[in-house]
């Protein structure tokens, strides 16, 4: 869990959407689904499954250099070793990098409420906080297998039920069994979602904040960095020499 926190940290460093970061989620619990990983291996591959997602998913002149990814998450391997880790996890995937994904669910299901509905209330269901709930979900190990229409439709019935919008509780119920999805697996999903975001919004819980990460670090590392960073260097410190001497 803490690795997929730290993707999510990353995302938000970079400025990324939430497609990177969901699309990355996904490769990473598909590729554990397949190999067992030693936790010393655990930030290279997750790191990895953040560059591919990165890749897919944002424009060319967004994409950082695997040295600065790797500078900025802190992790001990090189180039070499990620991208050798990278070819492992595309055979594992066997090369599939645009399947659908929990957030594709999720704003087809928002977007097909929203054409059903004739209520100007279901503009309460704001999709920026749904993936912002989503979010919270992929960072917590229980969902990872999780058949994405379930998780999706989940958030979606909890947010519906938390902001008393009954009269979609029809629209959900036909996308359930236009989806197939178990009426006893939706209720079971839709609980353990409310659990997770309680405990997220809770003091307990160490999370990034919703705005985009800064960090301030020296001149020297930031000329070592890209532009697209966007980092704010520290200031000059003042010569000695503009210190008056003592006299003896």
């Amino acid at each position: 869990e803490l690795e997929v926190k730290d993707l999510l940290s990353l995302s938000q460093f970079f400025g990324f959407s939430t497609d990177a970061f969901v699309l990355a989620t996904s490769f990473l619990d598909r590729f554990l689904g397949l190999m067992k990983v030693q936790p010393k291996h655990l930030c290279c591959v997750g790191l990895c499954c953040f560059y591919l997602a990165v890749k897919t998913t944002e424009e060319e002149h967004s994409i950082p250099l695997a040295s600065d990814l790797i500078r900025i998450s802190q992790c001990r391997f090189t180039v070499s070793d990620m991208m050798r880790m990278e070819n492992i996890i595309l055979e594992k995937l066997h090369w599939k990098v645009k399947g659908p994904t929990v957030l594709n669910f999720l704003r087809l299901y928002h977007k097909l409420i929203l054409n059903c509905s004739s209520s100007e209330r279901d503009k309460m269901l704001n999709l920026e906080r749904l993936e912002s709930q989503l979010k919270a979900c992929n960072c917590r190990f229980i969902f990872s297998k999780t058949k994405g229409s379930i998780l999706a439709l989940s958030i979606l019935a909890l947010e519906v039920q938390t902001q008393n919008l009954h009269e979609l509780t029809e629209t959900i119920e036909r996308l359930r069994q236009h989806s197939k999805i178990n009426d006893h697996d939706l209720l079971h999903w839709r609980a353990r979602v409310a659990e997770c975001l309680a405990e997220y919004s809770s003091s307990r819980c160490s999370r990034p904040s919703n705005k985009k990460l800064k960090w301030i670090v020296s001149r020297r590392t930031s000329r070592q960095l890209h532009s697209y960073h966007h980092i704010t260097p520290l200031p000059t410190i003042p010569e000695a020499s503009t210190c008056t001497e003592r006299e003896p």
